[in-house]
């Protein structure tokens, strides 16, 4: 299972020790908890050591989901792993909201003013708040683990790593453009866009070739939006004929290939926008950067013969990843970025009209909303101890997951900071 971090009573963090060494140090009362997610232990005594073995962060940026692990470059030990789950399209959802009830308020109650956008003028380096965001979410999580655990360098997926020019630097020709990542980054590219099935039968976990929409013998080419998964017995009964002919008996099939095969590359487009951002804010830190491509991660997740997931795909990040990777025991973290509330005073509805009046305080008898608490109800239709992310109202009435709670039966054991938690197996009201 994952480690847990230590930190000293100068807050120093330490070499990360066994979940069973941080219960005998809370045990004899040597260690008190700091935070629960990630758990997390202040030892109440200085330490003068410096630590064993300086740890690699590794970052796998993504359009919804960016993943983070730790991992002993020495051992191959995968020390923490993390999956951060991004809030990009709800940023977006809600500024087009707020632009449509502010354009209503305006045609209601102003006369017609022109657009004024041209006289609007974005600093250097502006990026959309939906893409701000997903920097801002790894940043906090790389400095907040940097706090709490030994960090001596950073992987993040980021550029093409040339691995055939680093083994054999005389390399030229066919046998290199045919070298070990050879058709990796487009491959990987289509699982994705194509939920790792057949384009025509819908099978999965089968053997998949990449397949031409318009065959190459009627001039089709080798763009992405002209290949597609299928399956071999798919792939030979289409042959060299037409899509539609092939799919004349399934119109319905037909209009979805040709509609996905032409999907937007909006997930895309996120990631290329923000890598180069991300990489400088990183590069800030001070620490060493280390590079890789997507299409080495590939192969360095194929060759360990590990699952496709976020967090293993980081653990896999960069030329430095060890030829065995400790992933056996681990227990990814699951984080949601929640936001930090909204200034919004009067709720409106879908037509910009009022609703609701929130109060001024964000606090209410100590909590506020997404504190996560431990409740112990004595008697009643819920009785029974819950864990769980809380809604408050201003009156002793909290949500707890689907049923409501007086405070006076709570016990907040991981303050709001904007995410939301959970791992793997919880049955909490925490999982994003």
């Amino acid at each position: 299972m994952s480690c847990v971090f230590v930190v000293d009573a100068n807050r120093t963090p330490l070499d990360p020790v066994h979940p069973g060494r941080a219960r005998w140090l809370l045990k004899q009362k040597k260690a008190a908890i700091l935070r629960r997610y990630p758990f997390t232990i202040l030892l109440k005594t200085e330490h003068t050591d410096e630590p064993g073995q300086l740890l690699r962060l590794k970052i796998d940026p993504g359009s919804k989901t960016t993943g983070i692990a730790v991992v002993n470059d020495t051992t191959g030990q995968v020390v923490f792993a993390a999956e951060v789950h991004h809030r990009g399209q709800v940023i977006k959802k809600r500024l087009d909201d707020r632009r449509g009830v502010r354009r209503s308020r305006r045609q209601r109650k102003t006369r017609y003013r022109p657009a004024r956008w041209a006289n609007r003028r974005k600093k250097e380096g502006w990026l959309a708040p939906s893409i701000e965001s997903r920097i801002h979410n790894v940043i906090t999580w790389v400095n907040r683990i940097r706090r709490w655990c030994p960090i001596g360098a950073i992987s993040q997926e980021l550029v093409k790593f040339d691995l055939q020019k680093m083994e054999h630097p005389e390399i030229t020709g066919r046998e290199y453009q045919q070298g070990t990542l050879y058709g990796y980054e487009l491959r990987e590219y289509l699982l994705q866009k194509w939920q790792r099935r057949c384009s025509y039968c819908q099978q999965e976990n089968v053997p998949l070739q990449v397949e031409h929409i318009v065959p190459r013998a009627k001039g089709g080419t080798n763009r992405a939006s002209n290949v597609c998964l299928a399956c071999d017995a798919c792939n030979k009964a289409k042959g060299t004929q037409d899509l539609a002919v092939f799919l004349a008996k399934k119109p319905d099939l037909l209009k979805k290939i040709q509609a996905q095969a032409k999907a937007p590359l909006k997930d895309a487009a996120a990631v290329n926008a923000t890598r180069w951002h991300l990489y400088q804010r990183l590069k800030a830190t001070g620490l060493p950067i280390e590079c890789g491509s997507g299409g080495l991660t590939k192969y360095n997740r194929t060759q360990r013969g590990l699952e496709k997931t976020h967090w293993l795909d980081s653990c896999c990040v960069g030329m430095s990843t060890p030829k065995l990777l400790g992933t056996t025991h681990v227990r990814p973290l699951f984080i949601q970025a929640m936001g930090h509330g909204s200034r919004q005073m009067c709720v409106t509805d879908a037509t910009g009209f009022p609703k609701q009046h929130k109060a001024r305080c964000k606090h209410s008898f100590g909590y506020q909303t997404g504190d996560i608490v431990k409740a112990i109800i004595p008697k009643g239709k819920y009785r029974g101890t819950y864990e769980g992310r809380i809604i408050i109202r201003h009156r002793p009435s909290f949500r707890l997951g689907t049923f409501d709670v007086h405070p006076q039966y709570l016990r907040c054991i991981h303050r709001a900071d904007g995410f939301r938690y959970a791992q793997k197996g919880d049955g909490n009201s925490s999982h994003p």
